[in-house]
C-alpha cells in the first residue's frame, strides 16, 4: 500500500511538471480596425500531444446568454515547429490542430468585432474594445494555465486599459493567473482618458473613452465615496487595483461585472444634470457592489464555469437583484440622495413588480433559472409571463432587509448576511447554495424564513409592501386606491407615421376582447389615428364597463373590435417617512438604512 501511494504520489508530480511546463502567449494587433477587426496570434509551448483542440468561450459571466462568440472568428490558421499544420473545426467552438508532437505551436485567426454593448467587442478607427469571452481561445481541458497577453495598439494609439496585471519592463504586456482571470478582464485599446484616485487603500483607473462634460475631479472624489461605503459593509476591499472602462455615447447605459474591472456604458453629455450624474452614480455603485456581490460571494453553479453551455442557477435574485437594491443604499450612504429619495426609489420599484402580470405567473427563483432562455430574449408578451430577477430580486431585498432589522430590532441587517456569506465563501473556496443562503439569513435574524422563501422567492405572493415598510415607520399610499379608471391594457408605437399595438397586457381589456400586437390601430369609437394614440393607454371621457370600438388593420384587412373598458388594476405608491414613529421603528429604520 505504501509503495502503490508512493508511485501515484511520482506520477501525479510528473504529470504536475509537465502541465507546468506548457505556456500560452498571446500578441494582439490590428491591421484594419476601421473594418473592425483585431488580429489574434496564439503560440502555445511544451505540448506533447498529436493535437490540440482550442476553444472559444459562448457565453460571457455576467451575461446570461449563449451568444456563440466564435461565429465572428475568420482566417484561423496555425503551424507546428514553424511548419503549416493540418486542422478542422470538430465543434462549433472549437478547432483541432494536428501537431503531431511539436512543443511549438502557433495559431493565428481574426475576429470581427462590430457590437456596441458592454458584455461584446468593438472595434473601429477610434479604439478598441475587447471583451475577452470573444476574442482569446483556450487549449481544452487546460483552463487552470496562465498567459501572457502582448497587446500591439494600431498606429496613433497610445494606451491600453485593463484588469490584467502588467508584466515589468514589456510595454502593453499582461499576464493572467489562468484563463477564467483572462476571460475576466477586458481590454480597451486608444486614447482614452485616464486618470487615478485612491480609496480604500486601493488604486482606482478610470478609463473615458468617447468625450463627454464630466468633471474628472468630481467623480474622483464622488467615486472614492461609492468605493468606501461598499467596502465598509464587507470590512475589506479584496483588489490591488480597479479599473474603470467608461464608454461615453450620445445615449449608453447598462455595465459588466468584472473581478477587478468593469465596464460601463453612459451618455457623454448627461453628467452635468442631476439625474444624469445620479444615474451615473448608480451604475457604479452596482457595478462596484459585484466586487464582492457574485465575483467573490457567488451561487455555487457560478464557478468553475462551463464556458460551452449554460450554467444554470436558482440565484441570480441575489447576485443581480440584491445588488440592484444595494446600489440604493451605496449612493443613500454617500450622501448623493436624502433618506425621502431613497423610500421613494424603492417604494417606484416595488410598485413596477406589483404591476407586472408576469409577476404573478413567475417567481424569482425561476426568472433567475430561465435568465438564459427568456432574460435576455424579451418579447411582446414577456412582461405578462415573467419578471426580470434584477426588479424582483430588488423588491425581495428589501423585504429581507427590513424584517432582518425588524427581528433584530435594528442590531442586524441585510449587510450582516451578505458579509457573513462573503467570508464564509472566502473561507470555503467554493460558491454557496440557495439553502445556505437562507441558512445565514436565519441565523443574522434568528428568524425561520421559511415563509417568506415560499411567498417571494419560489412562489408568486403578493408583495406585503406596506407591512415591511410599516416596521421602518414608514407610511404607504396607493393612489390609485378606490379610484374607477377606464383602462384598456395595450402599449402603443409609432412607425412611419403610423400607429401600431406594441404590447398587450395579461387580462385586460384589450386582451380578453382581443386586440393584438402588431395591429395597427386605425381609429377608435371614430377618432382618427392620432388622436387615439393618445387616449389608448387611458381612454378619457369613457367609464368602467363601456364598449369602445377599435378599427385595426391586421395582415392588411381593417377590423373593429368591441371592447368592454375594465379598471386600471395598477397601482401607483408614495412614501412618507413617518414623523412621529415609535422608538423602535426608528431603530428598525436607521438599522436599515445604515444612516
Amino acid at each position: 500500500m505504501k509503495k502503490t501511494l508512493t508511485g501515484l504520489v511520482i506520477l501525479l508530480s510528473l504529470g504536475m511538471t509537465a502541465k507546468s511546463q506548457v505556456k500560452v502567449g498571446f500578441e494582439v494587433s490590428f491591421i484594419e480596425p476601421q473594418a473592425h477587426y483585431v488580429e489574434m496570434e496564439m503560440n502555445i509551448s511544451g505540448l506533447t500531444k498529436d493535437y490540440v483542440d482550442v476553444k472559444m468561450p459562448t457565453w460571457a459571466p455576467g451575461s446570461y446568454l449563449i451568444r456563440e462568440f466564435e461565429k465572428s472568428v475568420e482566417d484561423f490558421t496555425a503551424t507546428a515547429n514553424g511548419k503549416p499544420a493540418k486542422f478542422e473545426k470538430v465543434k462549433k467552438n472549437a478547432w483541432r490542430v494536428y501537431s503531431a508532437k511539436a512543443k511549438d505551436i502557433k495559431i493565428k485567426y481574426r475576429v470581427y468585432a462590430f457590437e456596441v454593448s458592454v458584455r461584446t467587442s468593438f472595434i473601429d478607427d477610434r479604439h478598441a474594445f475587447l471583451s475577452s469571452t470573444g476574442i482569446f481561445m483556450y487549449p481544452e481541458g487546460m483552463l487552470n494555465l496562465p498567459s501572457t497577453v502582448k497587446v500591439i495598439p494600431f498606429k496613433g494609439w497610445n494606451q491600453v486599459s485593463t484588469g490584467l496585471e502588467p508584466v515589468k519592463g514589456q510595454a502593453f504586456t499582461y499576464r493572467a493567473a489562468d484563463f477564467d482571470i483572462l476571460f475576466d478582464s477586458p481590454i480597451e485599446v486608444g486614447n482614452q482618458d485616464i486618470f487615478d484616485f485612491e480609496a480604500s487603500g486601493v488604486k482606482h483607473t478610470v478609463a473615458m473613452f468617447g468625450g463627454g462634460n464630466y468633471d474628472k475631479e468630481r467623480l474622483k472624489v464622488d467615486m472614492a465615496k461609492i468605493v468606501e461605503q461598499g467596502t465598509a459593509i464587507f470590512g475589506e476591499n479584496p483588489n490591488k487595483h480597479y479599473t474603470f472602462i467608461v464608454h461615453n455615447f450620445e445615449r449608453g447605459g447598462g455595465g459588466l461585472e468584472h473581478l477587478n474591472s468593469t465596464v460601463l456604458g453612459a451618455s457623454r453629455n448627461a453628467y452635468n444634470t442631476k439625474d444624469g450624474y445620479l444615474g451615473f452614480m448608480n451604475l457604479v455603485a452596482h457595478e462596484y457592489y459585484h466586487l464582492w456581490n457574485v465575483k467573490r460571494m457567488r451561487p455555487i453553479a457560478l464557478g468553475p464555469f462551463d464556458y460551452d453551455n449554460e450554467n444554470y442557477t436558482t440565484n441570480l435574485w441575489v447576485s443581480e437583484g440584491f445588488t440592484s437594491y444595494y446600489e440604493n443604499k451605496l449612493v443613500l450612504r454617500a450622501g448623493f440622495v436624502d433618506q425621502q429619495a431613497f423610500v421613494e426609489g424603492l417604494v417606484t420599484a416595488v410598485a413596477n413588480v406589483s404591476n407586472t402580470p408576469g409577476a404573478k405567473v413567475q417567481s424569482a427563483a425561476e426568472s433567475s433559472y430561465d435568465a438564459w432562455i427568456k432574460g435576455y430574449r424579451p418579447n411582446e408578451n414577456s412582461n405578462n409571463t415573467g419578471v426580470s430577477y434584477y426588479s424582483k430580486g430588488e423588491v425581495v431585498g428589501l423585504l429581507m432587509d427590513i424584517e432582518i432589522a425588524n427581528a433584530t430590532k435594528g442590531k442586524k441587517s441585510l449587510d450582516d448576511v451578505m458579509k457573513a456569506m462573503y467570508l464564509q465563501g472566502k473561507k470555503l473556496n467554493r460558491g454557496y447554495t440557495d439553502a445556505e443562503f437562507k441558512a445565514m439569513v436565519e441565523k443574522i435574524s434568528g428568524k425561520n424564513f421559511t415563509d417568506f422563501w415560499a411567498k417571494y422567492v419560489t412562489g408568486t405572493h403578493p408583495l406585503e409592501y406596506d407591512k415591511y415598510l410599516g416596521y421602518a415607520g414608514i407610511k404607504i399610499k396607493n393612489e390609485n386606491e378606490g379610484k374607477q379608471v377606464p383602462y384598456i391594457g395595450v402599449a402603443s408605437k409609432k412607425t412611419e407615421g403610423r400607429i401600431y399595438i406594441s404590447a398587450v397586457s395579461r387580462n385586460s381589456a384589450a386582451w380578453v376582447d382581443g386586440l393584438n400586437v402588431n395591429d395597427e390601430v386605425i381609429s377608435v369609437n371614430g377618432i382618427p389615428v392620432e388622436a387615439a394614440l393618445e387616449r389608448m393607454p387611458i381612454i378619457a371621457g369613457s367609464k368602467v364597463g363601456e364598449v369602445i370600438t377599435v378599427k385595426v388593420k391586421r395582415d392588411g384587412l381593417e377590423r373593429d373590435f368591441k371592447v368592454t373598458l375594465k379598471a386600471n388594476p395598477n397601482i401607483k405608491l408614495s412614501a412618507e417617512i413617518d414623523p412621529n414613529a415609535s422608538a423602535t421603528a426608528v431603530a428598525v429604520r436607521k438599522g436599515w438604512m445604515g444612516i
